[in-house]
């Protein structure tokens, strides 16, 4: 016997996949002394599908496919905005037909002095 009882049968209303805390080196900035040189980003992406049944790693959305898509937005070369790289790397999440959302939000740590990281979050949906 279940120690819950359940008298309705369920039914997923949510799944969401999801990478936290992603450290990669990019070039990125504005500023002359941004220029020529890589710095951290941290970057946290939450990718909403439709609810269904995941039985095998083919049925969702593998955490390497985010890191890597990431990485490819950094190896393409500088990015002048935190910004730019986020609407990017949300728009290659979104090339899979599974994600109904993508939220990617990106910190850049010692942009700014006395705060722990600025940043931004983008959200695209289909």
């Amino acid at each position: 016997m279940s120690p819950f009882p359940a008298d309705e049968p369920l039914r997923c209303e949510g799944l969401s996949v999801f990478v936290r805390g992603l450290e990669v080196q990019a070039g990125i900035g504005v500023y002359d002394h941004e220029q020529g040189r890589l710095q951290t980003l941290v970057i946290d992406v939450t990718l909403e599908l439709e609810p269904r049944p995941i039985e095998r790693l083919a049925d969702t959305i593998n955490y390497e496919t985010v890191a890597e898509a990431a990485r490819a937005i950094a190896a393409e070369g500088h990015v002048g905005l935190v910004e730019t790289f986020a609407d990017r790397l949300a728009r290659a999440c979104l090339e899979d037909r599974r994600v109904m959302r993508a939220r990617v939000r990106i910190e850049k740590p010692g942009a700014l002095s006395a705060v722990i990281a600025p940043g931004c979050e983008i959200v695209l949906a289909r």
